[in-house]
């Protein structure tokens, strides 16, 4: 089968569908990439076909990132100054990428790509959606950390809260929907339903790509949804292996504590690596900076030998190695402590990152920090804690072994193609 995989987002976002890319790949099928062009030099030399779409996505513009991660405003501010402004270019891009030089078999789509399901629509295409964290459910079952309303969250136990909260979230992002709907109109198209909240899954599969250590099924779910575990990808155009000196570095010594913001946050890191490297060296321990490209979150002190910086390092390689992961709560970041039986400390900033930091601490693998309280005595304090006491450990080796019995990218890839069998 001919598959065009898409979405728009970063590399936590596109990175599961690269692991299903490849899988297709090798079960022989002809999956197709449609995502932004910044992504071309790390997905041809996987031999995969390439389609950009539009927006593309400048890696180094910081002011963008630093706009979507804020708390009030980031969500709605992302939707009405990038995504939607755009929309009709998008629809054209996925509309060429889907049809020609030969029309798809099937479409996989990302909640990120408002004209995904439009173009599904308007050619008939089937098509499945996917999501890589509970949050995007927004059940009423298990009601998520709403980023701009937190305090919500201490009463969602309440008889009726996760309905109240459903309804303050519909009430909120009203307006927000409105391009999506003037696209519609402008193709002939009924209205349909609320792109944010339902449009953007499939009525015939739904793939949760994340482990059942993060969350397990509700009856308010879209039907036809299914669980299949994380999909795990993290090389750079094929190379897994180490930095040189990183490699060194974990073998010279006891397994370090990590300190990453993944592939956005970093851009907007703000003192995390800076108080980060202080209280490693208050606790005494060995630490690695992942720091990303931009030079203003290098550390401006003397580093002494107990810390390795690194602008980056695959995860899969890297976290198994480590004591210890401080991050910033992204599903892909925390799938991997997951995955490596690493404790955690999360630093969230907005959209699933408070959601999935609360996940991690009921689990017992994890303790939060909010970004204003990340300073060198908390910081310090609460990583020891995660070091001396024995049950997060514990905790976090229990969640591995979930997630070591879950395939997630097999499962995915034998929904799809069953969806295509059913589909002909």
């Amino acid at each position: 089968m001919r598959i065009v995989l898409s979405n728009i987002g970063t590399f936590g976002d596109i990175n599961p569908l690269i692991a299903i890319a490849l899988e297709l790949k090798r079960r022989g099928h002809a999956p197709v990439m449609a995502i932004p062009a910044v992504y071309r030099p790390k997905i041809e030399p996987l031999g995969i076909e390439f389609h950009p779409i539009r927006p593309d996505i400048d890696p180094s513009n910081t002011i963008l990132v630093e706009m979507i991660y804020d708390v009030k405003k980031g969500t709605e501010r992302g939707l009405r100054e990038f995504l939607y402004p755009v929309l009709r270019q998008t629809y054209d891009d996925l509309l060429a990428a889907a049809t020609q030089p030969v029309r798809a078999d099937l479409l996989l789509l990302g909640e990120l790509n408002y004209a995904g399901p439009i173009v599904a629509e308007a050619t008939g295409i089937p098509w499945a959606s996917y999501v890589l964290a509970p949050f995007s459910f927004f059940s009423a079952f298990d009601p998520p950390v709403l980023p701009p309303f937190p305090g919500l969250a201490h009463f969602d136990k309440l008889p009726g809260m996760g309905h109240v909260m459903r309804s303050v979230a519909h009430f909120v992002t009203r307006e927000w929907p409105e391009p999506v709907y003037e696209l519609r109109r402008q193709l002939r198209l009924p209205h349909g339903p609320n792109p944010i909240f339902d449009a953007k899954h499939s009525p015939h599969l739904v793939l949760a790509l994340f482990s059942r250590a993060l969350g397990i099924e509700h009856k308010d779910w879209p039907d036809n949804t299914r669980i299949t575990g994380f999909c795990f990808y993290d090389s750079d155009a094929g190379n897994a292996s180490l930095p040189p000196h990183l490699e060194d570095f974990l073998n010279a010594g006891d397994p370090p504590i990590c300190f990453t913001l993944g592939s956005a946050a970093v851009l907007a890191a703000g003192n995390f690596y800076e108080v980060s490297a202080q209280a490693a060296i208050r606790l005494g321990t060995r630490a690695v900076l992942l720091i990303g490209a931009d030079p203003r979150n290098r550390p401006q002190q003397q580093l002494p030998d107990s810390i390795c910086v690194a602008e980056y390092a695959p995860f899969t390689a890297l976290f198994p190695r480590v004591a210890a992961v401080a991050h910033q709560g992204g599903v892909g970041t925390t799938a991997q402590c997951l995955r490596a039986g690493c404790p955690m400390l999360i630093m969230p900033y907005s959209h699933d990152q408070p959601d999935n930091a609360r996940r991690m601490s009921r689990l017992g693998v994890s303790r939060t920090v909010q970004r204003s309280l990340y300073t060198l005595p908390r910081v310090a304090q609460t990583l020891n804690t995660l070091l001396e006491e024995p049950a997060y450990a514990a905790h976090a080796k229990a969640a591995a072994s979930v997630v070591a019995s879950e395939d997630g990218v097999r499962s995915a890839c034998d929904a799809l193609e069953q969806l295509h069998t059913r589909a002909k």
